[in-house]
Parts: C-alpha cells; sequence; structure tokens
C-alpha cells in the first residue's frame, strides 16, 4: 500500500491551473461549488447550474479554490447585481442570485449541513421564509475610518483584505444610516480629527458605528476610539446636532487594544440619550452602545414569531434565554410563560434587558450576567428545571459546558436560534445522540443577498 493510499486520497490540482467546473451548490460563504476529477473546487461567484472556467488560486488537503475567469454555460438565475461596489465590498456574496434561488439555497445549505454533520438527510425542513423587500434592511454599520492624505476614506474591508471600499451608499443598509455616516465623516474630516493608524497603532479615531432605530427613525451614533478623549469632542457633537437632526445619541467607545474587534469594553455618553429605544411589535426596547440587537427588525418580528411557535408555551413553564442580549427572546415570550430568565456576558446588555422588562410591564423576568456554560449548570445543580431553553449562541455554536448540561439534564424542549447551520448540525448531531430528535427546521432570510441563513431548530426528548 503506498502512502498517498494509506493517508487517504490528496489533492492533485495546482495553483494556476485553469479548469473547467460544473457547480452543484454554494458553500457556506456562498462561493459556487463543484467538483473536478472528484475534487471539491471553490468558484466565488459562480452560480449552481453553471459551467465555469476558472484558475486555481489555493489547494488544500481537501479542497481547492479557484477565481471565476469565465461562465461557459450561464445559470437562468444570475442577475446583475444593482450595487457598483459589489464585487469589491464581499458583504454582500449573492446579489449576482436571483431571489428565489437564493431562498432555495439558503435551505440547501441547512439541509446539506445536517446531511454532513448529523447524518440526517430526512430532515423536518420548511421552506426559508423570506423578505417582501430585500433591501435597506441592516439597522446598523460599523465602518473603520482611514488617512489619505488630507482625505478620511471610510467603508469596509474588501473580503480577506485590509483594503478600504468605500460604502457610503451601501443597498441593504437603511439610508438614514447612509445618510448620517456620510456627514459624520465629512465632519471629521473637516475637524481635522486625528485618524487611528492599525500598521503603527496610533491615532485616535478607528470607526464610525451607527445604529437607527427602525420605529423611530432615530440614530445613535458612536465613534470607536483608541485614547478616552480628542479634542474636537465639543466641535464634533456641535456639527452632528446642527446637521443631522435624527441623531438623538453621540457615544464615544474606548478601545486601546491592538485587535480586529471594534467595541472596546468602556463607553461614554456624549451628548444626548444613552439609549436608543426600538419598537417591535407590540414590545418596546432600550438598546447601549454594545448591546446586541438583530440587525434586520423586520425579519426579526418573523424571527420571534417562529421562535415562540417552537417553545409551545400554556402560561406554566420556565423558560431559560440563554445569550440573552438586551431581553429581545425572553420578553417577546414571555407573555405565554410563568416565568423567565435570561442570561449574557455583557453587563450593559443586562442592565438594558432588566430596563426593557420593567419598561413593558414584565415582572415575571429576570436577568443575570454571566455565561450560560457555566450558569444554567450551577442553576440545575441548585434545583431549577426549566421546561424551555432557547439558545442563540455566536456562531461557533454551544459551548461546551452548556452542551454537557443539556446531554446531562434532559430539558424537555430546546429551541435552537442559529446563524451557522455547520455549528448547528453538528451540537444537534450530539443532542440527538442524546435522545432529543428534530421536531422541525425552519430557515430564515434575515440577511438577503448574503450567503447567510438564520435557523430556528426545536428538538425534544424522545
Amino acid at each position: 500500500m503506498n502512502k498517498s493510499t494509506k493517508q487517504g486520497k490528496q489533492i492533485r490540482l495546482k495553483r494556476g491551473e485553469v479548469i473547467e467546473v460544473p457547480i452543484r451548490r454554494i458553500g457556506i460563504n456562498g462561493e459556487g461549488m463543484g467538483h473536478y476529477q472528484k475534487q471539491v473546487v471553490f468558484v466565488e461567484g459562480a452560480v449552481p447550474g453553471e459551467t465555469v472556467v476558472a484558475r486555481v488560486t489555493q489547494v488544500e488537503t481537501k479542497f481547492a479554490k479557484a477565481k471565476l475567469l469565465k461562465v461557459k454555460k450561464k445559470s437562468a438565475y444570475r442577475v446583475e447585481p444593482p450595487c457598483p461596489v459589489y464585487r469589491e465590498c464581499g458583504g454582500c456574496q449573492l446579489q449576482h442570485i436571483d431571489r428565489r434561488m437564493q431562498k432555495r439555497l439558503k435551505r440547501e445549505l441547512v439541509a446539506e449541513s445536517f446531511a454532513r454533520y448529523a447524518g440526517l438527510r430526512d430532515l423536518p425542513i420548511r421552506e426559508t421564509i423570506t423578505m417582501d423587500e430585500p433591501w435597506s434592511y441592516r439597522n446598523k454599520a460599523q465602518l473603520p475610518l482611514r488617512q489619505i492624505g488630507t482625505q478620511v476614506a471610510m467603508g469596509m474591508f474588501s473580503a480577506a483584505s485590509h483594503r478600504l471600499v468605500d460604502v457610503s451608499e451601501c443597498m441593504v443598509q437603511h439610508p438614514l444610516l447612509n445618510q448620517t455616516l456620510s456627514e459624520a465623516r465629512r465632519i471629521v474630516e473637516e475637524l481635522g480629527i486625528d485618524i487611528y493608524d492599525e500598521r503603527k497603532h496610533r491615532g485616535t479615531l478607528r470607526h464610525l458605528v451607527g445604529r437607527i432605530a427602525f420605529a423611530m427613525e432615530e440614530v445613535q451614533l458612536v465613534l470607536v476610539t483608541r485614547t478616552k478623549t480628542f479634542p474636537e469632542e465639543e466641535a464634533f457633537v456641535r456639527e452632528v446636532t446642527k446637521r443631522l437632526p435624527q441623531v438623538k445619541s453621540v457615544v464615544l467607545n474606548y478601545n486601546p487594544a491592538k485587535t480586529s474587534l471594534v467595541f472596546g469594553t468602556e463607553s461614554r455618553l456624549l451628548w444626548g440619550q444613552e439609549k436608543l429605544t426600538e419598537r417591535l411589535g407590540e414590545l418596546t426596547y432600550l438598546l447601549s452602545a454594545r448591546a446586541f440587537f438583530q440587525l434586520n427588525p423586520i425579519q426579526t418580528i418573523k424571527l420571534y414569531e417562529t421562535v415562540k411557535e417552537a417553545a409551545h408555551l400554556t402560561g406554566r413553564e420556565t423558560v431559560i434565554d440563554a445569550y440573552c442580549g438586551v431581553g429581545t427572546i425572553g420578553l417577546w415570550l414571555a407573555q405565554g410563560a410563568k416565568r423567565v430568565i435570561g442570561m449574557d456576558t455583557v453587563p450593559e446588555a443586562i442592565a438594558d434587558a432588566k430596563e426593557n422588562a420593567e419598561l413593558n410591564g414584565i415582572t415575571h423576568a429576570e436577568y443575570h450576567v454571566g455565561e450560560a456554560e457555566t450558569l444554567l449548570p450551577k442553576w440545575i445543580k441548585e434545583g431549577l428545571r426549566p421546561d424551555v431553553i432557547v439558545v442563540d449562541p455566536p456562531r461557533t455554536g454551544l459551548g461546551q459546558p452548556l452542551l454537557d448540561t443539556l446531554l446531562r439534564v434532559k430539558v424537555p424542549r430546546i429551541v435552537y436560534v442559529s446563524c451557522n447551520p455547520a455549528t448547528l448540525a453538528k451540537d444537534c448531531a450530539l443532542l440527538l445522540k442524546s435522545g432529543y430528535r428534530i421536531a422541525n427546521v425552519v430557515p430564515l432570510d434575515m440577511f438577503p443577498q448574503t450567503a447567510h441563513v438564520e435557523t430556528v431548530c426545536e428538538l425534544v426528548e424522545g
């Protein structure tokens, strides 16, 4: 037996090689995926159903990446992207694909993840819940700044690079948010505010961050700085209040670390309201600068209604809202539950959650600062027996201590909200082995034009 047979099939493609690839589906990042001589090849910008000519740019043990050179057989679902910087920005991966195909592909991404990581090919999965109008839906933008001569550039980094692309008229952002950030950039430039140099870790202003409350059309503007103060603070606030009446809050967030993370842990109100007020359905939410809130308020209502349906509440249940943020999901479920308990690692978010509960007259919801992976095992050891647990973890999935707790102490119903089909399927595979079954899976298109898909998975005992 030769070495290559012992190690398994080795990829034979070479960097720079030009190949013809039939595209069968999309990968998790929206790239076209096909096979060349039984080897997996990802081609950015290719559409399932197409045959493309591409040049190999990267070769790994189990796959290769290639650059699209020519579409030899074109998909009927290929469309012209309306955004002028679509190919440079990388923020939207699927603008070149028709909405009907995007809907189908996102459902397929979820189904394929469960087939691959959980061995499930007969998944109880619904059709993707889509948006009526798939543009202007984002309520938040975090844009880095860069000094270029006398001008201040602002935008997004192109995919897999630190090349700044101007996105001042981003088509998926709320138009008022675009206008606010563009004018704020002009004020920064006019006042000569010192701009952060990432390479040298010098300078002051790193990012401009804007968040808009859709219901009120009010904006919170956050300046993320390397230093705790800067000389032009008062002048900046004066110009913002003069030119941007929609801005109701100006906050400075201090981030001195040499890091790719946008926010630091310390914030200071420069002017206006400390928190932004947003409404979803009948509920009102107050949002601090660092607190997590869903980026698409319109689809968020559909998401939370899907979670409520999966929870099957009768008014007698104790509900755990893990990774609760400002309490959005738990408060949405509270009217049908006996008790709601939430936790989050961001103190400001928990403060917001408590205030939001009080604001909405909800007295049977409580919130705690801490990791779900630490608090839930502790509470269960102390005798807590929840009926439903809602988990909405980061892309990395459930932390191992929390997963171990769920495997050990059977909560009758788990509602798993996920932004990553792969980690969702991997976590569910372990839960299935411990006696859970999947009752329902619902994909939601929270971010049209992108490869991202949100999923609500209902797991029950037995």
